[in-house]
């Protein structure tokens, strides 16, 4: 306990410093007159025998020599001596001497200390200013009782209020309880505090607040904020805007905007802070007209609006497409003489480039490096996105090499977005040389990457490079999804080759996957092509076993088949029907007239 004691005390600043007005107060004055408060009672002869030779054998030894001069009365000493030891003090022992020897008796079987003798003790040090001491004592005591125990701890402090009291071991009791991360009990120390009329200082409330909204939801948060407030806690605009930010975090802008209301019923006066928490809050969930209204509120109430202020509202106008407004309130900043910051270009050219306007991005772009303000990857991410959307490959490039020139390393998104773009553009030999750069860089592609390269090689013909790509993909540790597995099996089709379409299906299904009508119709319309009819009602039937409803195209395709590869009559038959029938009852329906109409011709 010794070594616990000692290495606590230099966690004990806040205690130490805080200690002179804590004194001071009121409510750490004698509290004798309490009702709950028990006087003494008187001691008995032999008790007092002990305590003169314990404070003897103390006053006339070092420590390492009180095991000899107290062995005779060691066996019959018990905790309630101890107690008497340091209520009544009979030779003024130094309170350090006192505590060492309380210290030391801790180590000495067969006597054990009470949880009365520790509270007493803790008395005793907080009275005499010994906080980091009386701390680490309380977190010994709440290590050994753990989680849960605030009640009985809370008792037992105030049972043991004796010659030596002070209301300043609660506070400490409070702060034990957080420095164990026992928060709930922490709690309910404050709220046992309240409860029999102790007033818990302030740097403890404030201390209880960080931890609640640290380890807590909000709610729970903002709950016992208003509890402290009722007892006295002074109202500050931060802890209101951390709650407040809290709750938009989460979602929660309803009780967010309690928070906000709630500052004006304590008379506290909203900063700029409250006010962009709440309009960031508000454009992040999409109600922007909320959020001007709260700009129009913050001018009336003359806070200016900052960067931040217009940086929310131009970012929730563009998540909305609203470019034109964007626009419109961005030159508002400079009006102002505000200088948006590299979060408000970089939101803007986003939206920009999203809605196509890539020159007017990039015109934003250079009055970006014009001001001064350094683009991040983010930025040029944002751009190379919008120049990969139209077409502009080689501008896409150029601001690449310019990343590099200023010292920025391109990350996954910017290759994976160079890689799409060029697959799109139907560059394959480029977006496999930006791949190989990826490796190169300690890049891993990721599941996007490798689906937006099995799609360009599909589409470019380059069947079995695109499957190599799917085994590369699945070696990496991704599971690709319907529609890569299925971009692979129509590009076997296409090339003729069903039996490795028919594989990979059987593939899909071990690892789980259900293949749609999409991958039943890539399959039925490979078989259908190569004349294999009898084999696509085989498909049709399995679809319908396994639960798959064909669709309008199913049916389709496989008219499309009876037409190219039926006979005359059935050729007529099946063109004047398609694309008009929708179901399976209609497509058995129409076979069956032609199976009529085929035995009506042979009979004649």
């Amino acid at each position: 306990m010794i070594i616990l004691i000692q290495r606590s005390w230099k966690n004990c600043d806040f205690l130490s410093q805080s200690f002179n007005l804590l004194w001071s107060s009121s409510s750490y004055s004698s509290l004798s007159s309490n009702p709950r408060y028990t006087p003494l009672r008187c001691l008995r002869k032999d008790d007092n025998d002990i305590l003169s030779t314990i404070s003897e054998a103390i006053n006339n030894s070092e420590t390492q020599a009180l095991d000899s001069s107290l062995r005779r009365i060691l066996p019959s000493l018990r905790a309630h001596h101890v107690i008497n030891l340091i209520n009544f003090n009979p030779h003024s022992l130094s309170p350090s001497s006192l505590f060492s020897f309380f210290s030391w008796l801790a180590s000495r079987p067969p006597f054990r200390h009470t949880i009365q003798s520790y509270c007493t003790m803790a008395h005793f040090l907080c009275i005499h200013r010994m906080l980091p001491e009386a701390l680490s004592l309380m977190k010994f005591i709440v290590s050994w009782k753990g989680k849960d125990s605030a009640s009985l701890l809370f008792a037992s402090v105030l049972q043991t209020r004796g010659t030596h009291q002070s209301n300043i071991v609660f506070d400490v009791l409070i702060h034990a309880y957080m420095d164990s991360g026992f928060v709930a009990d922490a709690i309910q120390c404050f709220r046992l505090g309240r409860t029999n009329s102790l007033q818990v200082p302030l740097r403890s409330c404030g201390d209880l607040l960080d931890k609640t909204m640290k380890l807590k939801s909000a709610e729970s948060a903002w709950a016992f904020y208003l509890e402290i407030l009722d007892s006295g806690y002074p109202p500050r605009a931060y802890n209101f805007n951390i709650l407040m930010h809290r709750f938009c975090k989460e979602g929660n802008i309803r009780s967010a905007q309690l928070v906000f209301d709630e500052m004006g019923k304590r008379r506290l006066r909203p900063t700029v802070v409250s006010f962009n928490t709440l309009i960031n809050g508000y454009c992040k969930s999409g109600n922007l007209s909320e959020g001007f209204r709260l700009k129009s509120v913050m001018e009336n109430e003359k806070i200016c609006p900052d960067v931040f202020t217009f940086s929310s509202l131009i970012n929730g106008l563009c998540k909305q497409c609203r470019l034109d407004e964007a626009n419109n309130l961005f030159d508002e900043m400079f009006k102002r003489g505000l200088v948006p910051n590299y979060v408000t270009f970089t939101t803007l050219i986003d939206g920009q480039c999203k809605d196509g306007k890539v020159d007017l991005a990039i015109k934003n772009f250079q009055l970006m490096l014009a001001k001064g303000i350094k683009p991040d990857l983010v930025t040029y991410n944002a751009l190379i996105n919008g120049l990969c959307r139209v077409g502009d490959l080689k501008e896409a490039r150029k601001l690449l090499d310019e990343m590099r020139a200023n010292e920025l390393k391109p990350d996954k998104i910017t290759f994976t977005t160079l890689i799409d773009g060029f697959c799109k553009d139907g560059d394959l030999g480029l977006a496999l040389e930006i791949k190989q750069r990826m490796i190169e860089e300690g890049i891993k592609l990721d599941d996007v990457a490798f689906s937006v390269l099995i799609s360009g090689l599909c589409k470019d013909g380059r069947v079995h490079e695109a499957e190599k790509m799917l085994r590369e993909m699945i070696n990496s540790g991704f599971k690709p999804d319907d529609a890569t597995f299925t971009m692979v099996i129509d590009g076997f089709c296409k090339k003729g080759d069903t039996k490795m379409g028919f594989k990979l299906l059987k593939e899909m299904q071990r690892d789980g996957h259900v293949p749609g009508v999409v991958t039943y119709n890539v399959l039925m319309n490979g078989l259908c092509k190569q004349g294999q009819m009898k084999n696509a009602k085989m498909l049709l039937d399995a679809m319908l076993n396994v639960g798959v409803v064909p669709d309008d195209i199913t049916f389709n395709i496989l008219l499309d088949g009876h037409c190219k590869h039926g006979s005359s009559e059935e050729i007529e038959l099946f063109r004047g029907e398609k694309g008009l029938i929708t179901d399976y009852a209609s497509y058995t329906a129409l076979l069956n007239e032609a199976r009529e109409v085929s035995k009506d011709r042979t009979k004649r």
